[in-house]
Parts: structure tokens; sequence; C-alpha cells
């Protein structure tokens, strides 16, 4: 019964890599799967860079408007402030100095900006009674470090998506600078030069005239009649192309855009079509700033934006004028959010809502992403090229095949160790060993992750460590065999005793591998990656596969003994 079990688990493996797998060796429109195992820099050529943030420059940016602000609100409370102004005397200092008229007036200060910023801010005495320091708390300061890395790599990758790179790497590194890997690129500095350009950040109003149900029968007759897609093609042709086909169907002063659906992996595998007005009453440059807040009375996550003086009487007029309509928020022509505008909006200060049918944790990734995107309307800081090197294909060709020669050898090498000294217990542990190299594959292309040249010297390092198991488990099974042991209780004692002192060794190789997954980049990643995946492939491979076709031979064959 248990080898019947084992089979069975066997055989449920198998089949989940064979369908994660095949999408890598053929292109079946009706396969389940289609995600193929990425080959990183190192393999397929093309650009690295590391940019620097001055992240320091945001901070006295936000201080200043933080400043400004301060000022205007306690006018708005009947407090008319002296100054209000961040420490100019020391150009690094993010302390902003408020002077009042009289005490009282301090004090009133000093309970707004409780009221109205609760712990992000921390309000000191001055020098004299007239006088607030007011500076951020650290948490805050924090966070809004971590904000201006995420919102720079926001901005970047919609760059390089427009820029058509298929499979780039945009990670932090470290506190202020961004790892940017993009493989197969040729054009070293249009991609430079796209990265450093400003996004475009606009405000549309909805035209509700066709119903988007009509939308997308007429989008999908445009794409019928031209007979294209979005998929392989850039986002900007494909939305020029459906804009031409829909000359005379639509109004002359709308356009089609697209959202991506929330449940799709990206635009190509669900994009909402949107018609919209072509005029732009506000643009992303007059937004000050977009940040996740959190209403008091439902505990519900919303994305509270601010504009400047000039966006704040804009938009005061534009929800003035449209009060429950709908107004898009679009980010390089990709459709973000489109809430319902329920009032007029005075102040400058909005908000949007995003309704309370799912679950806290749904709502809050999306108001995350909404107004990260909304920031992403530029880069929030400037960026400074720190490193960068161009990898050209034919030294990816050539390390690749190197890489796969120099790990089909060793394969081959140990596959005839193995058979040569283990006999007919070599060739079942070479079955396990060749699965095993199948496993990790499988499950690489399933993790979507990025096969780099230390990773293929990782799976190199796999073999190695999945036959030494093999070899533990055969030396005891002998060693019991010497000791007067039947066939059968050797193999179950061998195979038993034999688990702790493999368990131990491949535990501890998988904690250093998580840690440098954890903290490690590029080439380190790579190699710890297909490492930790090998290990937990090997242990099931050379532990549970071999001990099942052992078994398999004996209960269900029939075979007496196999030379070990």
């Amino acid at each position: 019964m248990r080898t019947g079990w084992r089979i069975i688990t066997i055989f449920f493996v198998l089949v989940l890599a064979i369908i994660f797998f095949v999408p890598n060796l053929a292109n079946i429109s009706w396969w389940p799967t289609k995600d193929k195992i990425r080959y990183g820099l190192d393999i397929q050529g093309g650009l690295y860079l590391v940019m620097g943030v001055d992240v320091p420059a945001v901070l006295r940016e936000s201080s200043d408007r933080l400043a400004e602000t301060i000022a205007t609100e306690s006018k708005e409370n009947n407090v008319v402030l002296a100054s209000s102004a961040r420490d100019k005397a020391n150009p690094d200092s993010l302390d902003i100095h408020i002077k009042t008229n009289s005490q009282g007036d301090s004090d009133k200060v000093r309970e707004l900006l409780k009221k109205q910023y609760g712990t992000n801010l921390l309000v000191n005495s001055g020098s004299s009674d007239t006088e607030l320091v007011v500076r951020y708390s650290d948490l805050y300061l924090t966070d809004l470090k971590k904000r201006t890395i995420e919102q720079s790599i926001e901005t970047i990758r919609n760059r390089i998506d427009e820029f058509g790179v298929s499979e780039p790497s945009i990670t932090a590194q470290g506190d202020n600078r961004i790892l940017i890997q993009l493989p197969g690129i040729q054009d070293a500095q249009r991609a430079k030069d796209l990265i450093n350009r400003t996004a475009r950040l606009e405000f549309h109003m909805v035209d509700t005239s066709i119903p988007q149900a009509q939308l997308v029968g007429l989008i999908a007759g445009v794409e019928k009649a031209g007979n294209f897609q979005l998929k392989g093609m850039k986002y900007s042709e494909y939305i020029a192309k459906i804009d031409e086909g829909l000359k005379g169907k639509i109004p002359e002063d709308t356009k089609v855009l697209f959202e991506k659906n929330e449940n799709a992996v990206n635009l190509e595998a669900g994009k909402v079509p949107y018609l919209l007005k072509k005029e732009v009453p506000i643009a992303g440059d007059n937004l000050k700033d977009a940040y996740v807040a959190i209403k008091q009375d439902y505990n519900e996550p919303y994305v509270s934006l601010s504009f400047n003086p000039e966006g704040a009487n804009k938009f005061a007029t534009l929800t003035g004028e449209n009060i429950h309509k709908y107004l898009a928020i679009v980010l390089d022509n990709v459709v973000y959010s489109a809430p319902i505008i329920n009032q007029k909006i005075p102040n400058g200060n909005a908000q949007i809502s995003l309704g309370g049918s799912r679950n806290r944790q749904a709502m809050m990734d999306e108001a995350k992403g909404i107004s990260m995107a909304l920031r992403a309307g530029a880069l929030p800081a400037a960026l400074e090229q720190m490193e960068e090197r161009t990898v050209g294909p034919t030294m990816g060709l050539d390390s690749i095949n190197r890489g796969k020669k120099a790990s089909m050898i060793g394969a081959i090498l140990v596959i005839l160790f193995m058979l040569f000294y283990y006999k007919g217990a070599g060739l079942l542990a070479d079955i396990a060993l060749l699965i095993n190299v199948f496993l990790i594959l499988a499950v690489l292309t399933a993790l979507n992750a990025t096969l780099t040249l230390p990773g293929i010297a990782g799976i190199a390092l796999t073999i190695g460590m999945a036959v030494d198991a093999n070899v533990i488990i055969f030396e005891r099974i002998r060693e019991e065999l010497r000791h007067g042991a039947s066939y059968k209780s050797a193999i179950v004692l061998g195979f038993d005793r034999a688990f702790w002192a493999i368990f131990d060794a491949n535990i501890c190789s998988a904690i250093t591998s998580l840690i440098l997954m954890h903290y490690g980049t590029g080439p380190v990643r790579g190699f710890a990656v297909t490492l930790v995946t090998g290990i937990f492939t090997s242990m099931f491979t050379a532990i549970f596969v071999t001990r099942t076709l052992i078994d398999l031979l004996i209960e269900k064959v029939g075979l007496k003994k196999l030379s070990v």
C-alpha cells in the first residue's frame, strides 16, 4: 500500500512538471501554462545599469512643500503665520521653523498639526514662545524613502515596457540604488534616454455614450479587419492602430485607452477599454502628492490626492461641472483608475474610494498601486548612473554553451560512475538523477525564475549533491548487509538510518541558499534560486523516488536481489 501511494505521488509530481515544462519546447495555444524559462543578462546579453537615486533631494523638497502646506492650512484656520520655511542655514536639514505672532497662535498651530498629521510629524518648541520646530518622524521618513525608490522603479518599468524589452529586471539595491538589467537590448543609449525621460500623467473625462460591451465589439472588429493584436506589438503602436480603425465609429473628440484587469498578469492578458474625452483638463504636473490613507469610520483604505494651487483651481472647476461622471487617471496612455465624481472638490484635496466589495488586503494593494502610479507621473528624484556594463549576445551564447557542455560532461561522468560502482542500484539512482534535473527546470519555469550562468552552476552542483545522498544510502545498505541483515531489511534500515544525515546536510545548505536569495542580487541570487530548488528536488528524488523504484522491483516485479 505504501509503495502504491508513492507511485501515485511521483506520477502526480511528474504530470505537474510536464505541464509547466512543455512551453519551453513548443508553443501550444490550448496548453494551460505559457511561461518559459527566462535567461538572464549573462546568457542572452544586454544592458546592465546601476542608477543612484537622489533621495535626500526628495526629502528636502517634501519638507519645502510641507512648509507651504502648513502656512496655507493655518491661514484657512484663521492663523496667519509670520513665516514657515525649512532651515535654509543648513541645506541638509529637514527641520521646518514656524514663527507665529503670539503664543496662542503657536498653540493653535500645534493642535492643527497634531489633528492633521498625527504621528507623522514631531512638533517641538523653538527658541521662543512664538516659534515651533517641525520635523518628520523617523517612521515616516523611512516610508518616504521607500516610496521614493518604489516610485522610481515603477516609472522606470513603465519606460522599459514601452521600449519593448520582454523580460526586464528592475530591483532596489540597498537604500538609494536601482539595479536595471535589460536582456537582449541592443540600443543602450536609447534605453538610457528612455529611462530618464518624464512620464505623462493625465486626467480625462470618461465618455459613456457607447456602452462598454459595444466598445469591446468595435475593438474586436478593428483587430480582425487589420489582422493585429496587442500581443507582439508595442502598446503605443497598438492604440494608434485602434484609434485609426475606430475613426467614424466613435465621437471625434474621443479616443480609446485601456486598463489592465485586476486579475490579469499583464495588459495583453486582460485589457479593459475606456472611451475618453481627448481634452486634458488637468495634467500630472498639477499633482502635488498621492498617498494611501484610511477611513476612520470604516477602516477602509483610499487614495488621497493633493494638487498645487493651479491644479486645485482646475480640479475644483472640473469636479463641479462633472458631478456623477467618471474621471479616468491615465499614466502613459494606460488607465489606472476611473473613479466617479461625487461632489465638487474646491480645496485641491481629493479622495479615490475603492468600494468595499473585496477583502481589505486587496483594496490596500490596489490603493498602493494607484497612488504609486499617480506619483510616477515623473521620476521623483534625479538618477545618477553609477555603473554600466554591456554584454554582447555572442559572449552570452558562448557562455551558455560552455555552461551546458560542462554540466552535461559532469552529469555523464556521474552517471557512469554510479553504474560502474553500484551497478543495478546505480542505474536506479541515475534514473532518479535525470528526474531531478527535469524537476529543477520545471520548478524554475513555474516560479518564472531567471536562469543565469551561476544558476547553471547551481544545477551542476545539485547533481553532485543528489548523487551524494544516494551514495550515503547505498553505503549504509552495504554496511547492513555486511552485518548479516536480510536484503529487504538492509534496504529499509539503509534508507531510514541515512535519512537524517542527508536531511541535516541539505537543510543547512537550504538555509544558506535562502539567505542568499533574500539578500543577494544578480548572479548570487540566480545561483541561490537554482541551488535551493535543487536541494528540495534532490531530497525528493534521491530518497523518495529511488526508494520507490527499489520497492517496486522487489514487491511488484519479484526481484530477489539488486546489486548494490
